[in-house]
This record gives structure tokens, sequence and C-alpha cells, in this order.
């Protein structure tokens, strides 16, 4: 039974996207059997936010069976159970940041392999330019279950939209679900390139910290806004595989 009739057009929509972000957080290897988490504000309405059901693969997520939880961690609708550190490392977010919409967090291979290096990302292609000097570090502190973290885990973001939990994975948050999604596909492939290339021997070309400064500017001018084009693109790809999310 299509849920569309119980939720405004705004949180409906807000439902769609999300599911097909964990759809496409499937296909590119963001998705971690039943763990890890997508999460985005309800609506402009409301002071909550919708998270997956603890138990499902990211292919099974819909708009309707998504669940919708206050900034206590308390269910408000929806059947189901969530992992409770969804909370703890989502909630921290949307708790400080009235500016971001969605929150992504990733397990990914090549995020963890980052995440356990003293320097973290080395910046050294074009599309990682927009993280020069605007990324954050949080150091891992066993498995988040305590409120308490909440706390460290905002304070440690700052004003950055991007964080590496070291020893832990990959997070990104953005004022879009379109922009949280593609802020976490271009730095898993960052941190795919920085791999690659510390397996061999040779000469690395490395961008001089102004040239980076120039370029991550060049990313934040408000004409260029990420996933705006990606968006759209990604999803008619969901259509033509027949991924049933927005439902």
């Amino acid at each position: 039974m299509n849920s569309k009739q119980f939720f405004d057009n705004e949180e409906w929509q807000n439902r769609c996207d999300l599911a097909a972000a964990y759809h496409l957080a499937d296909i590119y290897g963001f998705s971690d059997i039943i763990w890890n988490h997508i999460t985005c504000k309800s609506s402009s309405k409301k002071n909550t936010f919708l998270i997956n059901k603890f138990g499902l693969r990211y292919d099974e997520i819909t708009a309707s069976n998504l669940l919708e939880i206050d900034m206590l961690g308390n269910i408000i609708s929806g059947n189901g159970d969530i992992n409770y550190t969804g909370y703890i490392i989502h909630g921290a977010i949307h708790n400080s940041r009235s500016d971001l919409h969605c929150v992504m967090h990733s397990h990914s291979r090549a995020g963890l392999a980052i995440s356990c290096l003293k320097d973290g990302l080395e910046i050294l292609i074009q599309d990682s330019a927009m993280f020069f000097n605007r990324i954050s570090y949080h150091d891992w502190q066993g498995m988040s279950t305590n409120t308490e973290e909440c706390e460290s885990i905002s304070k440690d973001l700052g004003k950055n939209q991007v964080m590496i939990l070291r020893n832990h994975g990959l997070l990104t948050a953005g004022k879009t679900i379109s922009e949280a999604f593609m802020l976490m596909y271009y730095l898993d492939r960052a941190c795919k390139v920085q791999l690659d290339l510390s397996s061999n021997n040779r000469d690395i070309v490395r961008p001089s910290n102004n040239l980076l400064e120039f370029a991550a500017g060049q990313y934040e001018d408000p004409k260029y806004k990420l996933g705006e084009y990606e968006w759209p693109a990604l999803k008619r790809m969901l259509k033509k595989n027949n991924s049933i999310y927005d439902q």
C-alpha cells in the first residue's frame, strides 16, 4: 500500500529522495548489509528526522518504511526499531546544524582505510579540492551508544560538511539530500585514488596549497550547486533499473 496519502508533499518528497539515496548508496558501495545510515529532516514544519528501519538492507528501503524519530531518539511514526548509533551520530548534527538537511555515514572499504591513517585524506585530485581545509576529524570512542558523544561529534564537525571518523569511516552532511550524497561520492573516490597511488613508488604531483584553496573557493561559488544536475540523472538510473524506492 502506498502511504503517500499520510504525508504532506514536502515530507513525501523527502522520503522518496532519501529512499533513493539508500538505493544509490547500495549501488555505489556505501552500504554495509543492515548497518550505517542516511538521514534527513522530515520537513520544514517538523523538528524530526527520517531514518532507516533496523534490519533492512539499503535496497529494501522505501519512502513509506522509513521511520520518523524526534531529537531525543524516540520513534514518532513507523513500525520497527532503529539502530541507536544512528541517532547518536546523526542526531548530534541534526540538533546542532539547522543549515544541514541530510547526514550520510559510510563504512566503505576505502573510507575505512583512510580513516586509519594518521594524516587522513591527502588532497591530490581536482574533485577532492572541495575538501581542502574543510574536513573535520572525530576520534573513535568505541560503539556510538552514549549520548555524551553527541556533543563531541557536533563540536568536531564545526562549520564543515565533511568529517572522517577515525578508525570508523566517512560522514557527509548536505543542505540537500543530493548534496550529501555527492559529497560522499567524491569523498570516497578521493580515498580510493589516494590508496591507488600509495600502492606504487612513482613520484606524485601535489598541487600547491594556494591552488587548492583557489579551487576550493570555485566549488563554493553560489552558482555551483553540488548535486543539482547529478541527482535527476541518478534517479533516472534507478528508474531504468526498476529500483522500488518511491512507494
